[in-house]
């Protein structure tokens, strides 16, 4: 696959939810990082953004996000800035639209990491160039593509899976529930009472669901979740910025484990996912990580190709 016909509707777009594309477009970014990815393998060159730059603003740190997108930039290329709010006027009082105005004279694209979604909003509001939702409190979009891409290599497809997520109804799940939906999964999230996704998210992934032939449903039985279950995906149970909450949190999750004991009442193929890092022995034991049904480290290699789709689609 080249970047060709359909590429002209991506260009000069923001990436900032899953929600934001229609589902062909999902499966033609699914499609160009599973060929990006085989290029890469191959050794065959991709140059399709020589000479192009793309600023990272890293308000919160990352393995995972900045590796990735700086050696995804330099594969197709380009070149890629490392920005800490430590670094930007942003990090001293400067307007969001400020430094979006400031940065699209000398950038060909903005990735951003940062907490408040509102924030990343404001920044393509007045971005002229690409916006790219490296992660907020209410989305991570990039990763679940590299997650649907993963899914898609092990099982061969996406619609009719069920995927059955164990833990907080945060920003991953709310990015599951989006991208799943499109993709006509039935998305299972488990959450004790208190800590489930939210009300709007909910709502818009579970229309996209009944025209796409999919579902969402909110449960707190971690055992009907993962019932038959294709996929069974978690995340840390604290996020960055929730560590006083820790403690209780703990408590409160106690029970929603990923754990062998649980992975019986799944499919017997059964793969398991982790957007990482992952605290081994509170969400997902050791056993399962380095266990037969984990592709959990194929799923962290996708993050690169996946975002290289994006990158490459966007800001060509």
């Amino acid at each position: 696959m080249e970047l060709m016909e359909m590429n002209k509707s991506f260009q000069g777009r923001d990436f900032l939810s899953l929600y934001d594309y229609t589902p062909e477009e999902i499966h033609y970014l699914i499609d160009l990082a599973i060929d990006l990815k085989y290029k890469q393998k191959k050794g065959i060159p991709h140059p399709y953004l020589a000479g192009k730059t793309l600023g990272m603003i890293f308000q919160k740190s990352s393995t995972r996000t900045r590796v990735s997108f700086e050696v995804g930039m330099y594969q197709l290329g380009g070149m890629a800035l490392f920005l800490s709010s430590n670094d930007l006027q942003i990090g001293r009082g400067e307007p969001v639209k400020d430094t979006a105005r400031v940065l699209s004279r000398y950038l060909d694209g903005i990735m951003i990491r940062t907490f408040s979604h509102d924030e990343v909003l404001e920044l393509a509001q007045y971005a002229d160039i690409p916006v790219i939702n490296g992660l907020t409190d209410l989305l991570h979009p990039c990763q679940v593509l590299a997650d649907l891409m993963t899914i898609k290599e092990h099982k061969g497809q996406l619609a009719g899976l069920k995927l059955a997520y164990v833990g907080d109804g945060n920003n991953m799940a709310h990015s599951l529930m989006y991208g799943g939906a499109k993709m006509g999964m039935d998305v299972v999230i488990a959450s004790p009472a208190g800590y489930v996704p939210d009300e709007t998210v909910t709502r818009q992934s579970t229309a996209v669901a009944t025209e796409t032939g999919g579902s969402i449903s909110i449960t707190g039985n971690i055992e009907e979740a993962v019932k038959d279950a294709d996929v069974i995906y978690t995340d840390v149970w604290a996020s960055m910025g929730q560590e006083e909450e820790a403690a209780e949190r703990k408590k409160a999750f106690a029970a929603y484990q990923v754990n062998n004991e649980l992975l019986k009442m799944a499919k017997s193929d059964v793969i398991v996912l982790h957007c990482l890092p992952a605290h081994r022995g509170e969400e997902i034991t050791d056993e399962v990580i380095e266990g037969p049904h984990s592709v959990v480290f194929d799923e962290a290699e996708n993050r690169l190709h996946a975002q290289k789709a994006i990158m490459a689609l966007l800001m060509a």
